[in-house]
């Protein structure tokens, strides 16, 4: 089958991690994957979908277009799939106007009803898509990563341990809310750090911070390098929508992950499996003392997380799910076809 992906952008993270990545495989398995951005003009819009008479399914991804521009894709696309990994029917975290909006809201149930399969990054998401279609044209695809791709972190011995947070200058703002606590961890552990992974960096009171300019071909090499992988959202609808990529990034690298357990965290962070769940300050304190003592403890989890990725959110089992996918939406098809 012939695949149409319409982007913001190729090199966007979710184009990257939930579409490009899968390009490989898909065409072992017969499926060509063509990735396109979408036009941003109204005009030029007018046009979306022609051209498309050979592809057996568009994929729309995480776009929220106008209605009109749905309707008319419906109609030029033989099979339209949605794919998003964020709560795209809401504005997000740190919106000065709250997280209800009525456009977006609005644009979601369209695109949501207009499609075959809905490709949903976790089952927050797939729950809120099931208010406006059927259940079978529902699929939780996880964000995936390639283990291969990631150093296993040696946890050598050195002078200071190393907590690693990866992510970009928007999901930075998560952090600054929580720099009461890191800098609670810094007073408590001598000689911790922190290595900030990113476009742009915080002060943090009492804890130093290492600062690492985010680069494609140096990121994973840089989680690898340290000891313990860390992520904290606020408990609030938008995050639930996250999909925890930075988790499966530490997990990949062999590092245990302390967070606190909010939307897929406490699924992908079991207690005492493959790391720690902290919902106090107390709680965090308490998970980096340990973890930093206890060099073993820090392999023990690390590698249960690596075979974690390795089983449930690897590259290779993102194939299956969506090989699985796409023969369920052809079969549906068949069938209402054939009735």
């Amino acid at each position: 089958m012939r695949l149409v992906a319409l982007v913001e952008s190729e090199d966007h993270v979710c184009c990257r991690y939930r579409l490009v990545a899968f390009r490989a495989p898909l065409a072992q398995a017969g499926h060509h994957l063509d990735i396109h951005p979408l036009p941003r003009s109204a005009f030029r819009r007018l046009a979306l979908g022609c051209g498309l008479e050979g592809a057996g399914a568009v994929i729309v991804q995480r776009k929220l277009l106008p209605r009109w521009t749905v309707a008319l894709l419906r109609r030029r696309a033989h099979r339209l799939i949605f794919d998003f990994d964020d709560a795209v029917w809401l504005r997000d975290s740190y919106a000065s106007r709250g997280f209800d909006d009525p456009k977006r809201a609005l644009r979601f149930q369209a695109m949501i009803r207009a499609c075959d399969l809905v490709i949903a990054g976790n089952e927050f998401l797939a729950a809120e898509a099931a208010r406006y279609t059927s259940a079978d044209r529902i699929v939780v695809i996880p964000t995936c990563v390639e283990p291969a791709n990631y150093p296993v972190s040696t946890h050598s011995h050195r002078n200071y341990p190393q907590l690693v947070w990866v992510g970009s200058e928007s999901t930075l703002r998560g952090l600054e809310r929580f720099t009461q606590t890191l800098s609670a961890v810094g007073r408590s552990i001598p000689g911790i750090r922190l290595k900030l992974i990113c476009d742009q960096f915080l002060h943090i009171p009492d804890l130093a911070v290492d600062a690492c300019i985010w680069r494609q071909d140096t990121e994973a090499a840089e989680i690898a390098a340290a000891d313990i992988g860390i992520s904290w959202v606020p408990d609030d609808p938008w995050s639930r929508g996250k999909c925890g990529l930075k988790i499966l990034q530490y997990q990949a690298a062999g590092l245990p992950v302390i967070v606190n357990p909010v939307g897929v965290h406490p699924n992908m962070v079991r207690d005492g499996a493959t790391g720690f769940t902290a919902v106090s300050t107390e709680e965090w304190v308490a998970a980096v003392t340990r973890l930093v003592s206890d060099p073993k403890l820090r392999w023990q989890l690390g590698m249960a997380g690596r075979r974690q990725v390795e089983t449930r959110y690897s590259v290779m089992a993102g194939t299956q799910n969506w090989l699985t996918a796409l023969d369920r939406m052809a079969g549906i098809a068949q069938l209402r076809k054939s009735g």
